[in-house]
């Protein structure tokens, strides 16, 4: 049996989710080829030990640095909906927010202490139901849920050397890195889906700053001796975006997981709202009007086609523009379907663009009370084109 990794992490823990994309590109758009179904997991923990602590760190280390461990994950640890007594065998908390598995381990710290492995014989939606009662897992015969930490464990490698660094002779951190085994199968987030392809709407992309570059592939020519000319290699416009995520709480991290899961890396496509407000209204829309009058941003021509998001009160309108002609000082779009709702002039109204992600390598900032992720995303043309051919039941690692 895998040695338990014990110590309880007292700084942000990393986590980097890694998969593996080929990207194949055209002149008018691309295909994504699924190499790996599932990502590594590689989580870097620090734990602020004391001089006992880590000298355990250190020959623990010593003495299976090359084997597998059985490794809490601190980033995933619920606190229990209910006190603890001694002989208890089932632990009240929403499983559905964690990584609970029939069959394995869970670990209990108490007070930000050791971690003491308890076996899970069944997991139910709102409890753990273990298979031996608690009890030298809890200091005293009955702790207050305030004080209690339930994580679920994985076994894992170590993927680089455990460093210590001592600030004194009694007080250090201790870092190590662990490559996680099993991957989880996690259920797509549940967002907005506007022609058959989720909507990213998380809140807090409009509390960010979002920094865009704009480009399109090209050659340059020059022989020389004459002007420089400008061929262009494709024929898709290329928006890239960086966008950062934040979640605070418990469901509010599962939730994060569950869409970056979603992502697989560089594999699936998504909608996402440029929040610019470029389309501002100049006369209030009713719920039967297919017709919108906006300042002009561009010619008519070049709005043919745009997919747009309504920012109502209640709920986001997705809409296509199907059509757009100058009328005056304003342009009048025509909308592929009325709002179903009357629009007030101070609605604002975004572009919608399809991404994905450009990186098959992800890293998450697991902090005291959130969550954090940066992700760079870049344009795909259309949603529905260029998506990812799934992969095997044994596809390559």
């Amino acid at each position: 049996m895998p040695e338990l990794w014990p110590f309880p992490a007292t700084q942000d823990v990393t986590e980097v989710l890694e998969w593996r994309t080929d990207v194949l590109q055209a002149r008018e758009g691309e295909q994504r080829i699924a190499l790996r179904p599932r990502p590594r997991e590689i989580v870097t923990f620090r734990h602020r030990l004391d001089a006992l602590g880590m000298a355990r760190a250190a020959e623990l280390a010593r003495a299976g640095f090359a084997g597998a461990w059985r490794l809490p994950l601190w980033h995933l640890a619920l606190q229990p909906g209910a006190d603890l007594a001694r002989g208890a065998t089932e632990i009240p908390l929403d499983t559905g927010l964690s990584d609970f598995r029939v069959g394995e381990l869970a670990a209990i710290a108490v007070d930000g202490g050791a971690a003491a492995p308890v076996s899970v014989a069944d997991v139910q939606s709102d409890r753990l139901i273990l298979a031996e009662p608690l009890d030298a897992q809890l200091p005293g015969t009955t702790v207050a849920a305030g004080r209690i930490a339930v994580t679920p464990v994985r076994e894992g490698l170590l993927t680089a050397a455990v460093e210590i660094a001592r600030r004194r002779q009694g007080d250090g951190t201790v870092t190590a890195s662990l490559l996680l085994c099993d991957a989880p199968e996690i259920a797509p987030l549940v967002l907005p889906v506007y022609q058959g392809q989720p909507v990213q709407t998380d809140p807090s992309l409009m509390r960010r700053p979002l920094t865009a570059s704009l480009r399109r592939a090209v050659e340059y020519v020059d022989n020389g001796f004459g002007p420089v000319v400008v061929e262009p290699v494709r024929d898709v416009f290329e928006r890239s975006e960086t966008i950062t995520l934040k979640a605070h709480g418990p469901s509010a991290r599962w939730a994060q997981r569950r869409w970056l899961w979603s992502l697989r890396g560089r594999q699936a496509s998504f909608w996402l709202p440029t929040w610019g407000h470029e389309l501002q209204l100049r006369s209030p829309m009713s719920s039967g009007s297919v017709l919108m009058r906006v300042a002009p941003i561009a010619t008519p021509g070049a709005y043919v086609g745009r997919r747009i998001m309504l920012e109502m009160p209640g709920a986001p309108r997705f809409r296509t523009i199907t059509a757009a002609l100058k009328e005056g000082t304003d342009h009048r779009l025509t909308l592929s379907s009325s709002p179903g709702e009357p629009v007030p002039i101070g609605v604002k109204v975004h572009f919608l663009t399809a991404m994905r992600s450009a990186a098959d390598r992800i890293e998450i900032r697991h902090g005291p009370v959130a969550s954090e992720v940066t992700v760079p995303v870049v344009e795909v043309g259309h949603a529905e084109d260029g998506q990812s051919t799934p992969p095997g039941p044994e596809a390559p690692q």
